[in-house]
């Protein structure tokens, strides 16, 4: 069971977060491989691939949610170029993070908002960030 839900979370990483995820399961390899395992295996191989919500769906969620804990900016920078590999446009994810403005206050929008345009910017130089 454990080989099917590494290669489903494999391809899962693959389509949402492209190389930027890639990169992050490969930087975990020397220090932490569990730990990248988990991420393949639970995160995409299990909840992502639960077919109740979409990709753009999940990913919508988990900007917001990397918001509203104020000290994720590398995890929220991944997650914002996989929101834009399954079609979140970049207005959509400055909407999304300003609607959380009354929530979670300016300062962690103001934070995400940062970390959105590095990743625009990057991706629009086709830069490598991670």
């Amino acid at each position: 069971m454990s080989d099917k839900r590494l290669e489903q979370g494999i391809k899962n990483l693959k389509k949402i977060d492209g190389e930027a995820g890639e990169r992050v399961i490969e930087n975990l390899e020397t220090i932490a491989p569990d730990v990248g395992r988990y991420i393949l295996e639970f995160a995409f191989g299990d909840i992502y691939n639960n077919d109740r919500l979409s990709f753009r769906e999940r990913e919508i969620i988990t900007i917001t949610s990397l918001l509203t804990q104020g000290d994720t900016k590398q995890q929220l920078m991944v997650h914002i170029h996989g929101s834009l590999n399954v079609g979140i446009t970049e207005e959509e994810i400055i909407e999304i993070f300003t609607h959380c403005i009354p929530y979670v206050g300016f300062p962690r929008v103001l934070n995400a908002i940062t970390s959105a345009k590095e990743v625009f910017d990057a991706r629009n130089k086709d830069s490598i960030l991670f």
